[in-house]
């Protein structure tokens, strides 16, 4: 029997090559395999999907509670939810909109938990289940102009980590993976805060901006996640965190773990051209 997978944000970038990769694999003499479900604010604008699109907006929990309905109809079950769907935002903390702010962290951080929160009494039901979430190198790390965003990938993370904790009793893994930079359309869709003219960050926010474009536009393949969480979907024991990047991105969490505080932070200065 197929296990069954949803995915949230699952239209585009990272949520997309998961599941086109997963689908596309071929059956087991078995007879397994995986039955996908994607999900989108707006699938009706995604026809050529290879997996079906749900109607799910992160931000809403009865949109949320509709969409997990609708696979346990279909399915009957759900195997593996992988949280996907997120945003990005870039900006002088100072400069950045309370609003912005709160929204980066509903999408990234309170619409997660919120999913979870939907399919952990199905998966106590079956007695297993295994969620993994998408969260960021950047979590691992304060980064100039991109704070808000770092700071909505850690505080999934270690969220991550309590929540475990509390379902192992009940059969359920819980695991975080941790992208660098792919080539995805994250930064067109993300919030940037505007370059302005008569701001004090304006030099060192308009340069660091194009930077991180250019990482992203320079980034691996997606591909390189999918295979990754596919991997770990077939683990019997997952780790608690994986990361999936270039080995600069990864080692970078390491020279933060060793290195003291001010000399990991001028490395980042130099690295993003602000010293």
């Amino acid at each position: 029997m197929p296990k069954t997978v949803l995915i949230t944000g699952g239209s585009s970038g990272i949520g997309k090559a998961i599941g086109e990769y997963l689908v596309n694999l071929p059956a087991t003499p078995d007879g397994k395999g995986y039955q996908v479900f994607g999900t989108s604010r707006n699938p009706e604008n995604y026809n050529d999907s290879v997996f079906p699109l749900l109607k799910m907006d992160v931000n809403s929990t009865a949109s949320i509670d509709a969409a997990v309905a609708e696979v346990l109809n279909r399915a009957e079950k759900i195997d593996v939810v992988i949280n996907n769907a997120g945003i990005g935002i870039t900006g002088p903390i100072e400069e950045t909109p309370e609003a912005e702010i709160k929204k980066a962290f509903q999408t990234n951080f309170h619409g997660p938990i919120n999913v979870i929160k939907a399919v952990l009494p199905q998966m106590r039901k079956q007695g297993f289940g295994h969620i993994l979430n998408i969260t960021s190198i950047a979590g691992y790390m304060g980064l100039p102009y991109r704070g808000i965003y770092s700071a909505s990938k850690a505080a999934l993370e270690i969220t991550i980590e309590a929540m475990r904790m509390e379902t192992l009793q009940f059969g359920i893994k819980m695991t975080n993976v941790a992208p660098g930079d792919f080539a995805t359309n994250i930064a067109a869709g993300r919030y940037h805060a505007p370059v302005l003219e008569d701001s004090p960050y304006k030099k060192d926010y308009g340069n660091t901006l194009k930077i991180m474009n250019e990482h992203v536009d320079n980034g691996g393949n997606p591909l390189e996640m999918a295979k990754m969480v596919h991997k770990i979907i077939e683990t019997a024991n997952p780790r608690i965190h994986y990361k999936v990047g270039s080995s600069l991105q990864k080692f970078s969490i390491v020279l933060k773990r060793v290195l003291p505080d001010r000399v990991y932070e001028r490395m980042l200065l130099r690295h993003y051209g602000l010293k």
